[in-house]
């Protein structure tokens, strides 16, 4: 039996009813299939493929065009899971009317049911802008990688009692703006709890801590594909990049030693 389509209004209810949501990246179709059929809640189709897919050091040249390439494949592989899709740096921080533009253009031609946007109190005025007009919008506060170059690099943010008023301040004028839903990135656990305790909508956290009301990682983090960069609060959950390399090398092997393809492998008509 197919389940329903996971939505923003189920991510409010998961909250209510103490559910911990579960998110993962997501970039290609055959991973969001399998993603989709093992539960996942929520796939985000983050501008992290940048990084992951691309290989660039930062997730800043990733294109509106790369985005909705990438959130289409995982929109076709989906049944249940809700898709959001990044809008990538430069195509919405001038104001609501370009972020207007690129994110009715990605729920257009993507297949997503919600995009997701970095910023905090300056952004909420774009977040209202584009929820008031139908477009479901997920907030991003905390470290936000595309102001990697404002903060000197991939550092914890809210630490010390101005800043963590700050990230909080940040999550509360975003859920009041309409946002259905808060990334939690890089800040101190209790203070992730705190603002999880104080604003009404979910908060899905990375390197956070467990107070949050959903968790998520990048999939290739989580299987253990990537490792150009450790993150502290990455889990593996899978020896992905050995198990990949053993795979292919036993592939080239049986390829050079002619064991490969074996009869069972060809056509004899």
């Amino acid at each position: 039996m197919t389940l329903p389509r996971v939505t923003m209004p189920e991510l409010l209810r998961m909250k209510r009813t103490g559910r911990k949501i579960v998110s993962v990246t997501a970039y290609d179709y055959t991973f969001a299939r399998l993603l989709d059929r093992a539960g996942v809640d929520l796939l985000l189709v983050g501008d992290s493929l940048g990084m992951v897919i691309q290989g660039a050091e930062t997730t800043l040249g990733v294109t509106l065009d790369e985005m909705i390439y990438h959130t289409r494949a995982v929109a076709r592989g989906t049944v249940r899971a809700l898709v959001v899709c990044d809008l990538p740096f430069g195509c919405y921080q001038a104001g609501p009317q370009e972020a207007w533009d690129a994110a009715a253009r990605a729920m257009k031609e993507s297949g997503a049911q919600a995009v997701k946007l970095e910023g905090g109190r300056h952004m909420s005025g774009t977040v209202a802008f584009l929820t008031q007009r139908g477009i479901p919008v997920v907030g991003h506060v905390g470290l936000t990688p595309q102001s990697v170059h404002a903060f000197g690099g991939f550092r914890v943010q809210g630490r010390g009692d101005a800043a963590a008023q700050q990230v909080m301040e940040d999550a509360m004028a975003l859920s009041e703006a309409g946002a259905g839903a808060i990334v939690l990135e890089g800040i101190p656990a209790p203070l992730a709890e705190a603002v999880s305790r104080k604003i009404p909508v979910p908060t899905i956290g990375i390197g956070a801590g467990p107070g949050c009301d959903g968790q998520v990682l990048v999939l290739y983090d989580l299987l253990g594909l990537y490792d150009d960069v450790t993150p502290r609060f990455v889990k593996r959950y899978l020896a992905g990049a050995g198990q990949v390399s053993t795979a292919v090398e036993t592939f080239a092997r049986e390829v050079r030693d002619g064991t490969f393809p074996a009869p069972e492998h060809c056509f004899t008509e």
